[in-house]
């Protein structure tokens, strides 16, 4: 069942139209003035046959994003990836070291609680923003940002497709 799901997933793109990244992005851009941590928001409609046939679930495949996507990559280890792959109607986030110990997994699981919620009833674009937003509230938490100190924008914000 899982590997037709697979096979027969829409494409990102469907789900996350050109005017729906760009709001995305936007709400990215916008949080990050509140924080020096970074978020980023990728979608895969799907894995491979082969991928699935060898048992990759979500995590695995999110932790392997986090890693090409470089979200790892970040001067204060504060990096924050959001990855739904669509197949599975999975979401899982993945944070950088500099987060360990700071944020519970009950907190980042609430975050996807709210996402999960709001693809339910049919709104992936909602479902993104309120992700964005509440996890910028954790990296706020323990990353504000410093008035009067520059802080560079070390990741894209426009949402990742990867299909």
């Amino acid at each position: 069942m899982r590997l037709l799901r697979h096979l027969f997933a829409r494409s990102s793109r469907s789900v996350y139209p050109e005017d729906s990244l760009q709001r995305i992005a936007a709400a990215v851009h916008a949080a990050e003035q509140r924080h020096t941590g970074e978020i980023c928001f990728a979608v895969e409609a799907s894995l491979p046959p082969l991928a699935v046939l060898r048992g990759i679930d979500a995590r695995t495949r999110a932790e392997q994003v986090f890693a090409q996507l470089r979200v790892w990559d970040t001067h204060a280890n504060n990096g924050v990836l959001v990855y739904l792959l669509l197949a599975d109607r999975r979401i899982e986030i993945v944070a950088d070291r500099g987060l360990a110990g700071l944020v519970s997994a009950e907190q980042w699981r609430g975050a996807c609680q709210l996402m999960e919620e709001r693809l339910k009833a049919g709104d992936p674009e909602d479902a993104a923003l309120g992700g964005v937003a509440a996890i910028s509230d954790l990296l706020a938490e323990h990353f504000p940002q410093q008035p009067g100190v520059a802080d560079e924008n070390e990741l894209p914000d426009m949402p990742r497709l990867l299909d």
